[in-house]
């Protein structure tokens, strides 16, 4: 799938970016990976851990459309995964947010159509679902437009999915540095104790991007089946000698989240591992994952209802690296 190919990553300085960068590195023979991202230190930092001379470093920003036509020339496929992602300072810098998680996504699309780029496989969120922040709003924002292009790009070959997960362990807007560190103070502040949410593994996130490249027919949004857990649990799991304290939940914060809306469930398909919602377009085949089961009327799937969560012990054992 991936060998002889050159494969892009937008964003691919972060917590994400590295993680597929070593696995694809140590998996495949690939012509070449190329990172592009606006932080030249961490550029630097990264080409030092990696030492591969299949890497490529392209300093550059999804805003702007021209530089993404550069780094596109001759690019099989592109994970896109740069985003502005934490919801506080989404919901007080609104418009720089909706200039890299929206406009950037359109600039993506139309450079990838262009340069004729053969796969691309953009990185959602549970928040994009049911959105009630300006992160989870752009990011749905973004998953209408990676669909759509599907259609613009017309009789080309290019095709766009999207993956979309939950919270990731250890990516760098985890909470568990900072209940780690709250630790010191004795006092774990717990926004709401009912709180609850997806959890999903670097690795596992990676897995399931590799998997969406191999199964994509283009226009499908893939979702994983993963665990759930309660925030109590973990707060836990990182610091048991502590109390905790309830403080009240941030702006643009949900109770639970969702990753497939009721809506959504009348045209998804569910698999052994993962879920595909299906576009609602004419050109759509319906055949095109024909061993996927269509779910009951009244599906949801959201944090709060999942059929997995992790145990104390199992989160105890999972973040033990992070």
């Amino acid at each position: 799938m991936l060998d002889g190919r050159t494969v892009l990553v937008t964003g691919g300085t972060g917590s994400f970016g590295k993680k597929f960068t070593r696995i694809v590195l140590d998996r495949y023979s690939i012509k070449k990976l190329i990172i592009l991202s606006r932080d030249e230190l961490k550029q630097s930092q990264m080409s030092g851990k990696f030492n591969d001379s299949r890497l490529r470093f392209f300093i550059g920003d999804v805003r702007d459309r021209e530089r993404l036509q550069r780094a596109f020339d001759e690019v099989d496929i592109v994970i896109h995964a740069a985003a502005l992602k934490r919801v506080p300072e989404c919901e007080y810098n609104p418009f720089e947010a909706i200039k890299t998680n929206v406009i950037g996504a359109q600039n993506i699309i139309n450079a990838a159509i262009d340069k004729g780029v053969k796969r691309i496989v953009a990185l959602s969120t549970d928040k994009a679902a049911n959105p009630i922040n300006l992160y989870g709003a752009t990011k749905l924002c973004s998953d209408k437009l990676f669909i759509a292009g599907n259609s613009y790009a017309g009789s080309q070959d290019t095709r766009f999915a999207v993956v979309r997960y939950g919270n990731v362990m250890g990516s760098r807007g985890s909470v568990i540095p900072f209940f780690r560190e709250k630790k010191k103070t004795g006092k774990i502040p717990i926004t709401d104790p009912r709180m609850t949410r997806f959890w999903i593994s670097l690795e596992d996130g990676v897995g399931m991007v590799l998997t969406a490249l191999e199964k994509m027919q283009g226009g499908e949004i893939f979702v994983p089946k993963i665990p759930s857990m309660k925030i109590t649990d973990l707060a836990q799991a990182i610091a048991p000698e502590c109390q905790q304290e309830t403080v009240g939940i941030r702006p643009g914060e949900k109770l639970h989240e969702a990753m497939i809306t009721r809506a959504d469930a009348r045209h998804t398909l569910e698999f052994e591992d993962y879920y595909i919602i299906q576009p609602e377009f004419n050109w759509w085949n319906s055949s095109n994952h024909k061993d996927g089961k269509p779910l009951p009327d009244g599906f949801e799937y959201t944090s709060d209802r999942n059929k997995q969560w992790l145990t104390i012990e199992e989160m105890q054992e999972k973040i033990k690296g992070l």
